[in-house]
């Protein structure tokens, strides 16, 4: 199994995503609220001029979401997919990020 994390910038995409999980027969994720370290450093007195410049390049995002999903193996590469096809190429900037990590222990799961 996998604990896969899942960075969502484009919070108006997140019903859509969890639609798609569903539909390919992913049935659970927690989703939390967060703002990056980016963000929180551009609203800084330090940093506000370099913070209104990235706004004025990159448009404001507030927040994103962050997706913890425990996956059986194969269901990652669907997981994947999902987020390419609806997110896009994460290689792009201010996309997201997503990455797994092994899960050794995990109490609670419904198959």
């Amino acid at each position: 199994m996998k604990l896969m994390i899942y960075v969502l910038n484009d919070v108006h995409l997140l019903d859509k995503f969890i639609v798609s999980l569903k539909n390919h027969g992913i049935k659970g994720a927690t989703i939390i609220n967060s703002t990056g370290m980016g963000r929180m450093l551009s609203e800084s007195d330090d940093m506000n001029i370099i913070g209104t410049l990235s706004i004025l390049f990159n448009g404001p995002r507030a927040e994103s979401r962050v997706i913890l999903m425990a996956l059986e193996d194969q269901q990652v590469d669907i997981a994947l997919k999902i987020i390419d096809d609806i997110a896009g190429d994460l290689s792009k900037p201010n996309s997201g990020i997503v990455f797994t990590v092994p899960i050794d222990y995990i109490k609670g799961f419904k198959k």
